[in-house]
């Protein structure tokens, strides 16, 4: 018992120490009247002390070392008002703010000095002159007079106000005037426009997106000249506000679709999203699938194309890529490099990535079911090759495949995450000495390192590495099932997998489209049609615009 009774001591004791131990700041000048208490609106004060004492407040101004207020006395028709600047350093031009805000701003106005008002309008009537004066407003005279910036708002919400310094504006706030003035005066170090990394071509254009939203808009600008193109701003976000574009041809694009990828967008309650991958994630229609429902891509040239078809782009600020809606599984096994190419090479290629996406999901698992439950498929040679090279190995085979492909992936995955420089040396050491020791140490056989070699491949020639990685994936499956029921595991499983890609959509078009269901109109397959017969778009996106191109589009053949 008293054992029992010294435990509890030393637990009351630590309970209350911890109760002990409650630090506070304090300050003598501290008032009893908070910020937040003047401003329960979070709108703009009138007086200028009350809104740089909520400023200050919120921005932590006593420990954060990039939050710059700038105070000074604002002369205008010869009386001078407390103002103050509120902007981030390293996000915002200096000479912009010293040239077009302060200079302007601090400078004496000499210009109707004695008088503070401004004539409407005047009549004269029997020697009697009629005069309509408007009197002096402050607001009105800086933003109109004193602040030459092309781009300048007047915001009363401090919610507003926040994100807006936040992305690189500088906030402007004058004594007696119950809103901000808002100027864009952004200048910080960004990326430049490269080509493609992870989605190379041979022709079509150079240009790939950057993590800049503005650039990111600005090309798809300059590449679709129409002004029926519209680029609205959703904010994402509550404790870190990002903007997100999303992209439509108001002409073009169906309503219903438009509509309901802002209901999304709208309806997410999530403290940050950093990426157009999180946020892809976040509003496709089946989240648990491991298939992809949005495609991302970081060319403009796709990104254009999409836009004229008829779909909705979507930008966040802070990333390459552009996430494309609403997408077919036949999106992501197309190549932006295919429309660059004649037609009869375009069809070549898609019919190959059809024939590598076979491999690289049933590959292995029908080597195992042949070599398990099928051996008279294979011919009589043969099979005496491979059951020769399996007599010295010590392991089922079972265990021997899903040895090798875990040792790719293991490659693989190294080969991505190691620097550049030693990337194609994992490669080598990997593929060829790993492969030759284990083949001459008797741990798999020849042939198996052939197969997985193919397999490897085969997920490579695969545009999208997204779909790649589901693929990978699936194959594990594929392999246990033909190792444990061989042709009936493998076509069981073909039957659930197609069953689940019927049951998948995209912002409500069927993720088989146009192939199940089966298309009335086929405007539009997975094979390409030569250029002079593309004259519509895909029904299953119900454009408003269904038409491409005049039935006979090269008119020059009739003269």
């Amino acid at each position: 018992m008293k054992f029992f009774q010294n435990i509890k001591n030393v637990l009351n004791s630590l309970v209350q120490d911890n109760e002990e131990y409650n630090f506070t700041l304090s300050s003598e000048n501290a008032s009893d009247t908070q910020p937040e208490d003047l401003l329960k609106n979070k709108k703009v004060y009138p007086s200028i002390d009350v809104n740089l004492e909520y400023i200050s407040s919120r921005y932590n101004l006593l420990i954060n070392s990039d939050i710059k207020i700038r105070e000074f006395l604002l002369n205008a028709k010869g009386k001078q008002y407390k103002a103050f600047l509120l902007y981030i350093d390293g996000l915002v031009d200096a000479s912009s703010i010293n040239d077009f805000i302060l200079t302007p701003l601090m400078l004496k106005n000499y210009a109707n000095q004695n008088n503070s008002s401004q004539i409407i309008s005047e009549a004269v009537a029997n020697n009697i002159s009629v005069r309509r004066i408007k009197k002096f407003n402050i607001a009105e005279y800086i933003y109109e007079c004193l602040i030459p910036q092309n781009s300048v708002e007047k915001l009363d919400s401090f919610d507003d106000i926040v994100r807006a310094v936040n992305s690189g504006n500088c906030a402007l706030f004058i004594d007696t005037i119950a809103f901000s003035f808002d100027i864009d005066i952004k200048k910080f170090a960004q990326r430049s426009v490269s080509e493609p990394k992870n989605e190379p071509t041979v022709r079509g254009s150079g240009e790939a997106f950057v993590e800049n939203l503005r650039t990111n808009t600005s090309l798809i600008r300059r590449s679709v000249n129409n002004e029926n193109l519209v680029i609205e701003n959703i904010v994402i976000g509550k404790s870190n506000k990002n903007s997100c574009a999303i992209c439509y041809i108001k002409n073009i694009a169906n309503s219903s679709l438009v509509a309901e990828a802002k209901f999304r967008l709208n309806n997410l309650d999530v403290d940050y999203v950093l990426s157009c991958s999180e946020l892809a994630q976040l509003i496709k229609d089946n989240p648990e699938s491991s298939l992809p429902e949005l495609l991302s891509t970081e060319r403009v040239d796709r990104t254009c194309d999409s836009l004229l078809q008829g779909r909705v782009i979507l930008i966040y600020n802070g990333s390459p890529y552009a996430v494309i809606l609403p997408v077919t599984i036949f999106d992501f096994i197309s190549s932006p490099e295919d429309i660059n190419l004649n037609y009869h090479f375009s069809n070549l290629l898609k019919v190959l990535r059809v024939i590598s996406m076979v491999i690289t999901l049933l590959l292995p698992g029908l080597y195992m079911a042949i070599t398990v439950y099928h051996r008279e498929l294979i011919p009589t040679e043969l099979l005496y090759s491979i059951v020769a090279t399996r007599v010295t190995v010590p392991f089922p085979i079972l265990l021997e495949v899903l040895m090798m492909e875990l040792s790719f992936e293991l490659i693989r995955e190294a080969g991505l995450r190691v620097p550049s420089p030693l990337g194609s040396t994992v490669g080598i050491v990997g593929a060829l000495v790993l492969g030759e020791a284990a083949v001459s140490a008797n741990i798999v056989s020849p042939i198996l390192i052939i197969i997985i070699a193919i397999t490897a491949i085969s997920s490579f020639a695969i545009p999208d590495f997204s779909l790649s990685f589901h693929l990978r994936l699936s194959r594990f499956a594929y392999t246990i099932l033909g190792a444990l029921c061989g042709f009936l595991g493998i076509a069981t499983g073909l039957f659930l997998h197609v069953l689940t890609l019927c049951s998948l959509k995209s912002f409500g078009v069927p993720y088989l489209s146009p192939y199940a269901p089966i298309s009335q109109k086929r405007n539009q397959t997975y094979l390409l049609k030569p250029v002079w017969k593309r004259e519509k778009r895909s029904d299953f996106l119900n454009t408003k615009k269904p038409n491409v191109q005049d039935k006979i589009s090269m008119k020059w053949r009739e003269k």
